[in-house]
């Protein structure tokens, strides 16, 4: 699962002090207006929630990765009732109910479960439909969905081997099931499909998160025949029931382009409708919800809500159709919630029910599992809250009328374009990074809009907006302030935006700590050499490590992970090593290009980004003064808990 699955992956977990002080910050904000509330658990209930359903009388149904569910009497007061209504199954992480009955994926099967006694215990346990398993541990099962017909739709995770693979039929696909058991495949290219949600019309989304063939967190329109990137499940696309023929051999493993623009040489690749840019806004996406509250949860109807497991937050996507394509906008939301975010659920009372697990992924939230619930207090945050594309620029509407001078300032708006290239290679680093122009802004009579006119709009790209020193007339700024607009087609259907003139990207960013030749002083070697690796749970293989005072020494990091790390020295002191963790986190766009290494004279000697199961060797003068220095991960989040220290004697 990839929220779930690697989510380990890129757990990214957030991590350092001096974050979590500004997630405070932001969190104490976005409080103002949303509340988060414990949904108390027994202390004998391990509650690492995979699915959440509601029952026609108002109980909530928690299925969990250890294989049970339980079913929450007045989950919305202080004193709930819980029953353990089944057990012993496999890595239950979905689950729905219909007609008197839950229905929930495990490993290996779609599962029926029945109280005929109502003793409000399972006393039977059905078989619906089930597949084939590797072993792998990585072959993680969601679901289901219920369609209007009452089929069900069910996602199989890759395994994880090499750039993943689908070893047993039909890792990787999306399946719709007959409530008799019958099996059609939709759709593949599926990578760790964790979340997924079907709109009013019966338009299908899947989740992804960032890993091989997926460059960041992405959302996408799912139809029958598509092919969402990841290639290994078109190992099953000659069998009968295949909606697709396309061949895994006919995919590039290094293109060198973006998965718009792949998409347009191979019809059956459906581009992402939503980017959700990596580290930024997240780095394991997993669950999504439509605000179907009528406005009772605030004023978002009919928008989406997105959660991370990694970044235990969630953020708001508006979409749009255009052309019949889907795409849209996405911006922070609330962040702070206990543990890693899977799952999520309307209440009856217009609250969100929200189901965490962290275990062997880690999470910003520190517990290790958690039920919580979002709240709306009834005051309205200022916020953009749309974002529709035009033939030549953007449209933002906010929920409160803004400041119409400092509106109509065309400074006050920035929009950067990027994006991520599609290959087989772990993650992407931002590509075709540029400024775009915005030449003029239009305020609408009520200050409740503004039309933005933009040059330099690209295609396949994502549109960074950050809006800067808007108010509204009393003086109140925006909760959040950027946005990432994913822009597949233009009302009309010909861009009308003015180009800019490219101008020549970076070459390469020069990082003089970075080492990786043995300096040439070194006359007779180093003095040491040591190999350092990675063991599950965002930690590197040793805990500490003692060095001599000016000491020339080779380290190796051998990353045997099946995410991204880096290794970087550190300044002596635990504050120093907070506060990189801290500025690596707040690297932005720029993130990638410089290893998520910042630029500061705390940091001594670091590596590159290191792919999984590959390494990398760097140089290394050890400080003349002793003391306790820190060797770090710098990935965004992986630095409160992926250090060693490192004293020199």
């Amino acid at each position: 699962m990839q929220t779930l699955y690697k989510t380990v992956f890129f757990l990214v977990l957030f991590g350092s002090y001096q974050f979590a002080m500004a997630q405070s910050a932001m969190a104490k904000k976005e409080a103002q207006f949303y509340d988060i509330v414990d949904v108390p658990i027994p202390d004998d209930v391990v509650l690492e929630v995979g699915g959440l359903a509601l029952t026609d009388d108002d109980k909530l149904g928690v299925s969990t990765r250890r294989g049970e569910v339980w079913v929450i009497d007045k989950p919305y007061g202080n004193s709930p009732d819980y029953t353990r209504f089944a057990n012993g199954m496999h890595e239950a992480l979905g689950l729905n109910y219909k007609d008197n009955s839950f229905y929930l994926s495990q490993r290996g099967e779609l599962t029926r479960l029945d109280d005929k006694d109502n003793d409000g215990v399972a006393d039977v346990y059905k078989t619906i439909y089930s597949w084939p398993l590797s072993g792998n541990y990585h072959d993680y099962s969601y679901g289901p969905k219920f369609t209007d017909n009452g089929d069900m739709l069910v996602t199989l995770n890759l395994s994880w081997i090499g750039h993943g693979a689908s070893l047993v039929k039909w890792r990787g696909w999306m399946l719709r099931i007959t409530p008799e058991g019958e099996m059609t495949p939709i759709a593949t290219g599926l990578r760790s499909p964790s979340g997924y949600v079907i709109n009013d019309a019966g338009d299908i989304f899947y989740s992804e998160n960032q890993g091989d063939w997926v460059g960041s967190g992405r959302i996408t329109h799912l139809e029958k025949g598509d092919f969402a990137g990841n290639p290994e499940g078109l190992v099953w696309s000659g069998d009968p029931k295949s909606p697709l023929k396309l061949k895994k051999e006919d995919i590039e493993e290094q293109s060198g382009l973006s998965l718009y623009e792949y998409s347009k040489k191979v019809p059956e690749l459906k581009a992402p409708a939503i980017w959700l840019p990596h580290t930024i806004l997240g780095i394991s996406t997993s669950d999504m919800i439509f605000d179907s509250t009528k406005g009772k949860f605030g004023p978002f109807e009919g928008q989406m809500f997105v959660g991370d497991q990694g970044h235990s937050k969630i953020m708001r996507v508006y979409m749009e159709k255009v052309n019949g394509v889907y795409q849209g906008a996405v911006f922070p939301f609330v962040e702070g919630f206990s543990s890693g975010i899977l799952r999520m659920l309307w209440g009856s009372d217009n609250s969100m029910f929200v189901g965490m697990t962290s275990r062997g992924w880690s999470s910003t939230g520190k517990k290790m599992f958690g039920l919580q619930r979002l709240k709306w207090n009834g005051k309205v945050p200022f916020e953009v809250k749309t974002m529709k594309a035009e033939d030549d620029g953007f449209t933002l509407e906010f929920t409160k009328p803004i400041n119409e001078k400092m509106g109509a300032d065309i400074s006050s708006y920035q929009i950067t374009t990027f994006n991520y290239l599609y290959h087989n290679t772990y993650g992407s680093p931002i590509v075709d990074q540029q400024k775009a122009q915005v030449t003029k802004a239009e305020v609408s009579k009520d200050g409740l809009s503004v039309r933005l006119t933009v040059n330099g709009m690209k295609l396949g790209f994502i549109h960074q907006l950050k809006v800067v020193n808007l108010k509204t007339n009393n003086g109140q700024t925006l909760l959040h302030d950027t946005g990432y607009y994913t822009l597949n087609e233009v009302p009309g259907g010909t861009l009308q935006s003015k180009p800019i003139e490219s101008k020549s990207g970076k070459g390469g960013v020069v990082q003089p700590k970075r080492v990786n030749e043995m300096p040439l002083t070194w006359v007779n070697g180093p003095d040491e050499k040591i190999v350092i690796s990675t063991k599950p749970g965002l930690k590197y293989d040793i805990n500490e490590l003692k060095l001599k005072r000016r000491s020339k020494v080779e380290i190796t990091f051998n990353n045997n992970d099946d995410m991204l790390h880096n290794l970087v020295i550190t300044e002596r002191g635990e504050s120093s090593v907070n506060e990189v963790g801290d500025l690596a986190l707040h690297l932005g766009l720029d993130g990638a290009d410089l290893n998520y290494v910042p630029d500061t004279d705390l940091v001594l000697a670091h590596t590159g980004i290191v792919q999984p199961e590959t390494d990398e060797t760097i140089y290394f003068d050890v400080p003349s003064f002793a003391g306790e220095y820190w060797i770090v991960c710098s990935f965004p989040g992986h630095s409160a808990s992926m250090r060693i220290k490192l004293i020199v004697e």
